[in-house]
């Protein structure tokens, strides 16, 4: 494990062998990296995160409570996972808002699913398993398992294979340019061919 002298690790944040976080990374109180994340340099990571094994967060991600990140999920830079429905400084009778006055809502990403840089997932979202978040993208609703989503707000454009590359149809059937690996639609997902 590495922590750079100027990353702000919480005594109570647990981190897995082999991660390394970065200048100026603050991990709060109680999230839990995986084994071998990499936490780039200005990130965020918020009280009680989850994070799974093998994960990227990319430079200046700001990653809020209770995200739930699952095993080799990719984080780009500048990308924000928000954590409230309703933003406000104050309550309606002008007092500062606490922590008491709103409730926490999460962004949940599948296992080898991708968020493109700047993107913004607004919660509560689900990014299925492989999924891929296009740049500058901005999230507003869930997005299936090997979908490609693009735009603001999101749309679906297209899936994606492990490789991360958009799937072609060849005859019929869905094939990873890179993998030749072969997938069908079927109900708004896809399944892959044996």
């Amino acid at each position: 494990m590495r922590i750079v002298e100027s990353a702000d690790v919480s005594p109570d944040a647990k981190i897995g062998a082999g991660s390394s976080i970065w200048h100026l990374a603050q991990v709060r109180e109680n999230a839990v990296l995986g084994e071998n994340c990499v936490v780039g340099r200005g990130a965020y990571i918020g009280e009680g995160v989850a994070i799974g094994n093998n994960c990227k967060i990319q430079n200046y991600a700001l990653v809020y409570e209770p995200a739930k990140l699952a095993d080799g999920v990719f984080i780009g830079p500048a990308v924000v996972l928000t954590n409230d429905h309703f933003p406000r400084a104050i309550n309606a009778d002008g007092s500062l808002k606490s922590a008491d006055d709103w409730e926490q809502v999460g962004v949940t990403i599948g296992s080898g699913a991708a968020i493109g840089a700047r993107s913004v997932c607004v919660a509560p979202v689900t990014i299925g398993e492989w999924a891929l978040v296009a740049a500058s993208s901005t999230v507003v609703k869930d997005v299936p398992p090997h979908a490609l989503v693009a735009g603001v707000p999101a749309r679906q454009i297209g899936w994606v294979g492990f490789s991360g590359h958009p799937l072609k149809e060849i005859d019929g059937v869905l094939t990873d340019p890179q993998t030749g690996e072969q997938f069908e639609i079927l109900n708004n997902t896809i399944r892959k061919l044996s």
